[in-house]
């Protein structure tokens, strides 16, 4: 995403202008736009021009409106069937933005062809300018942070993946922020009932055939910032695909993808589902080749957590209460939570959440916020999205009798205070 143009003020309030240019970019507006900000963009808006002899002239026009923000709402991109693009050329293309994030409210600036006031809904569009304004305490710690981290130059897919089974494989690219499944595919393959079954081998090629001509279309091998190429799957699949893939280069002599042969790493997973991608990314081989990229790390801590929580569970604390009093301790070392939570429409809960992140920063506590558009987010949602792993073990039972007490003895002061006269008598 590109950075056009930038005006905070000390209070929080300001605007930013960006132009979003990816799947990945409509997935941080989306996270940006909260209700009751302002929103300029490009749009399409049907007019009606009434003549003086009362004929009506309907139009769609193309015009720039600011809307007062209501709602938000993301539509991720369908994966392409098998049949659509072609082989030829696709590795060293960026795939174009087919997410949609659409933006309803008032218009709250006038303009010559929609009244102030009217509703609109507009869809935000690739490689289009919009503007962002928000008021006073807006612009928040973590909305800056990811302002800054959506426009660094050069993001884009570092892991593409490949999960199979005998005839069944899912196209993936993760990116920091996105899990994108680009194709599912399924191709029948008949039993293996002799040593002589042509059927079956027929199939399996086939199979081999159609998931090469789906890899090229899809993985951008030749990409300088994709790290590596994984191939995930139960039993020996993985390595009879990666064998056909290369075999495939060397005939056709395509040299890129032969270049890119160190790219790609075989691991086992126990289903050739989706889902066991977060399987496939805390093995050894991808975790010492991936541990700088953010979501191995995430997956790393998410499954730490899990793991201290069934053997350590004193200093595994999960839920917005419970993190919330760990963090007032200064007891966090990391804390896990989803992005989700910043999307609340509930000003007061978005501060909230903002205020446990900056307060676990300030005493020098690691803060992941997972992307829901990664498995390993949606598990800490299941989790009631938000997590910390404790530097120290704390009974969550004895700091909550000691918060009552608390709570109870000041409670007594004010009434204490409350009871008494300007003269010192009840």
């Amino acid at each position: 995403m590109k950075l056009i143009g930038k005006r905070i003020d000390k209070d929080g309030s300001g605007h930013v202008t960006v132009r979003p240019e990816d799947d990945e970019d409509m997935w941080h507006l989306y996270n940006l736009i909260q209700e009751g900000d302002r929103i300029r963009a490009a749009g399409v808006r049907r007019v009606q021009n009434v003549s003086a002899t009362g004929s009506v002239d309907s139009k769609r026009i193309r015009l720039h409106l600011t809307l007062a923000v209501t709602r938000v709402n993301w539509s991720p991109s369908a994966a392409p069937g098998a049949e659509s693009g072609s082989a030829a050329g696709a590795p060293n293309t960026a795939p174009a933005a087919t997410a949609t994030v659409e933006v309803a409210g008032r218009v709250a600036e006038e303009n010559p062809h929609v009244k102030l006031g009217a509703f609109h809904t507009l869809e935000i569009e690739a490689n289009k300018d919009v503007r962002i304004e928000k008021d006073p305490g807006g612009w928040d710690s973590v909305a800056l942070a990811r302002v800054e981290e959506s426009c660094v130059p050069g993001r884009g897919a570092e892991v593409a993946a490949i999960v199979c089974g005998e005839g069944t494989a899912t196209f993936c690219l993760l990116s920091e922020h996105m899990t994108v499944v680009l194709q599912r595919l399924e191709v029948h393959i008949p039993r293996k009932i002799s040593t002589t079954s042509s059927a079956h081998e027929k199939g399996l090629t086939r199979f081999y055939q159609s998931l090469y001509t789906s890899f090229l279309r899809h993985v951008p091998y030749s990409s300088p910032s994709l790290r590596a190429i994984v191939i995930a799957s139960p039993g020996w699949v993985r390595d009879a695909v990666f064998d056909y893939i290369m075999a495939e280069a060397n005939r056709t002599s395509n040299k890129p993808l032969l270049a890119a042969r160190s790219k790609f790493i075989k691991v086992h997973v126990n289903s050739p589902h989706v889902h066991s991608l977060v399987e496939a990314l805390k093995s050894p081989e991808i975790a010492a080749q991936m541990k700088e990229t953010k979501f191995a790390r995430e997956g790393m801590m998410l499954d730490r957590f899990f793991k201290m929580l069934a053997t350590d569970e004193m200093r595994a604390w999960y839920g917005p209460d419970h993190v919330a009093l760990a963090a007032d301790r200064g007891a966090i070392g990391t804390l896990l939570i989803s992005d989700e939570l910043f999307r609340s429409s509930d000003a007061a809960q978005r501060k909230k959440f903002v205020s446990i992140v900056e307060d676990v920063q300030q005493k020098g506590g690691e803060v992941l916020i997972f992307s829901s558009m990664h498995e390993s987010g949606q598990q800490l949602n299941q989790l009631t999205g938000i997590a910390a792993i404790l530097t120290f073990p704390l009974d969550v039972e004895v700091v909550e009798a000691e918060e009552r007490e608390a709570k109870e003895e000041e409670e007594r002061r004010k009434a204490e205070e409350n009871g008494q006269d300007p003269e010192g008598t009840t």
